[in-house]
């Protein structure tokens, strides 16, 4: 085992920080390392906002369902997927096609995950937040995004104050499939995790969430998942082709 793995494998989100700053060639060299992940036909589809207004950090904590931490995370970053920069290097470029969406996310993602690792490097803690996908409106017109651009995640970044529990992780045998995927799931093994997660919650959160995985998944899966997503994106010019 090496250092890059143990780093990866001992990652937690953080929601309580420290009243420390980020210092600014932290937050460079976090940035950096993250343009460093892999991207798509060199696309670099990616634009990262700083959030540094009060009101705005409330205006986003309020569309994230009032998560605190977005308000008091010494840094916050709006995460997007962005062909904007595309359409005004090459005015005749071919927009709104599913498959760019698809690159916007995933480059996004990649970029993300890297600059969170690289901050986690430094002794930094952090989380993905990705309820401000809760009104994509409204972080639009907060932040003066325009057509091609989308808001996909917020990221806290500052110096832990608080020491988690890792999360049980699915056994690698329900993850890893070989030459075609098995659509059934062993049923022992799905029934061993749900009895580790149960005691995950019922250790960290005692009588206020006891449930296994697969009846925390039932709860969210039944449910609609933001039905005006395909709306917005719409209007914003992915996904209409």
């Amino acid at each position: 085992m090496n250092q890059v793995i143990e780093l990866l494998k001992s990652h937690r989100s953080i929601r309580k920080f420290k009243d420390e700053p980020v210092t600014a060639e932290q937050l460079e060299q976090i940035l950096l390392a993250g343009q460093a992940g892999s991207t798509s036909s060199f696309l670099q589809a990616t634009s990262v906002i700083r959030i540094t207004d009060s009101e705005k950090r409330e205006k986003l904590m309020e569309f994230s369902g009032g998560q605190k931490w977005v308000g008091q995370a010494p840094e916050f970053l709006v995460w997007c997927a962005d062909f904007n920069r595309h359409k005004s290097i090459a005015p005749e470029a071919k927009l709104g096609f599913a498959e760019q969406l698809l690159i916007g996310a995933i480059d996004t993602a990649i970029m993300a995950e890297n600059a969170l690792v690289a901050a986690e490097s430094m002794g930094l803690g952090g989380l993905f937040v990705g309820g401000i996908r809760n009104n994509p409106q409204g972080v639009t017109d907060l932040l003066d995004l325009p057509q091609h651009v989308i808001p996909l995640f917020g990221m806290c970044i500052g110096v832990p104050d608080q020491d988690p529990t890792l999360r049980p992780r699915l056994p690698l045998s329900l993850v890893l499939h070989e030459n075609s995927y098995n659509a059934e799931p062993d049923k022992v093994t799905l029934a061993e995790y749900d009895k580790v997660v149960h005691d995950y919650y019922e250790e960290r959160m005692g009588a206020n969430k006891v449930m296994t995985w697969s009846e925390q998944i039932s709860g969210i899966v039944s449910k609609e998942a933001r039905p005006f997503m395909k709306a917005f994106l719409e209007k914003q010019g992915f996904a209409v082709k």
